[in-house]
């Protein structure tokens, strides 16, 4: 018998928008675990191990459940989301005129086989001057986010240029993340068309 019942284990509005435009249908369980960084890990090995960690805590039985962690790297330094006002508008003006590579992992568990991947883009900001990034600051849309703006709002003015995976960026590799289900039998397009097979 074909799983059909999917699980997203992340409080993301992103990741729940970027789900249910690709057509699918799925329960939310928020995942609670530490995203404290381990000494010496690297970027790419942190988002790992925490969409791994997400999708395995929050799986339940019968399901497929998709875990996901993004990151934001400068100078191969992780930078998560800002701690206030001073720290997201230093954040802002650290990237301004400059590349920074976001990473997402996106994991996908049945409760035996985990398939899990990271994709790496490349963003590139435009200079952004020191007002303007205070008057980002103040819609409050960048405190929350890795990296302290969000790409797919008011963030999206200071992006020159973007090489790699638009929505890894927002939160969610669709294009990986289909893969993924696939390779764990969950049938996608069943689930689309409301089709039970």
């Amino acid at each position: 018998m074909t799983v059909q019942r999917l699980i997203l284990a992340s409080g993301s509005p992103r990741r729940r928008e970027l789900l249910q435009q690709v057509g699918l249908s799925f329960e939310v369980v928020v995942a609670d675990v530490d995203e404290s960084v381990l000494p010496g890990e690297a970027p790419a090995d942190y988002v790992l191990r925490l969409a791994q960690l997400k999708a395995r805590c929050g799986f339940q039985p019968q399901s497929i459940t998709l875990g996901a962690d993004t990151t934001v790297c400068i100078d191969d330094e992780i930078i998560g989301k800002p701690c206030g006002q001073k720290d997201g508008i230093a954040l802002l003006q650290r990237l301004s005129g400059r590349r920074h590579e976001v990473m997402t992992a996106v994991a996908a568990y049945d409760g035996v086989a985990l398939e899990s991947c990271v994709v790496v883009s490349a963003v590139y900001f435009r200079p952004i001057s020191l007002s303007e990034a205070q008057d980002y600051w103040a819609t409050g849309e960048g405190a929350d986010k890795a990296g302290g703006y969000g790409i797919q709002g008011i963030g999206g003015i200071f992006v020159e240029r973007l090489e790699g995976s638009y929505s890894a960026v927002v939160g969610l590799p669709l294009e990986q993340t289909e893969q993924l289900l696939r390779k764990l039998k969950f049938d996608t397009w069943s689930m689309r068309l409301g089709v039970r097979k």
